[in-house]
């Protein structure tokens, strides 16, 4: 099956050698999202939960802009430079998935691209 790159305009640019969101199969796969404001393409503070609320905002624009909502996620990994920073990143995810949450994995990680706190990436079904 072919894949199609989908336009997100309403979302960070990649920063490298990927594309933001491609659809194969009936599943758009989001690549993993750091807290880059799209308008202005400043970072979030280094604060965890500003930079978990910034990611959660672009995953929300980039499936708004492809057509779907959280309601369509079928599965997120979650990064972290600190496992300490669980509770605090799990209290601003699940206010987007208060029902019928998708599958889920949480890793940390020994660090992340530009020194972020936070990653999200996600899988969605048409």
């Amino acid at each position: 099956m072919p894949k199609h790159v989908l336009s997100t305009p309403s979302a960070p640019s990649a920063l490298g050698p990927y594309s933001v969101a491609v659809e194969a199969a009936g599943l758009v796969y989001i690549s993993g999202q750091v807290a880059i404001d799209p308008t202005s393409g400043e970072r979030a503070p280094d604060d965890v939960v500003a930079q978990a609320k910034q990611i959660m905002t672009n995953i929300e624009a980039i499936l708004g802009d492809v057509g779907l909502g959280f309601e369509d996620v079928v599965k997120t990994t979650i990064f972290l430079a600190d496992m300490a920073d669980f509770p605090k990143v799990n209290e601003v995810y699940g206010a987007a998935f208060t029902a019928s949450p998708p599958a889920r994995s949480t890793v940390e990680v020994s660090a992340l691209p530009g020194g972020f706190l936070v990653e999200i990436e996600t899988i969605a079904a048409r």
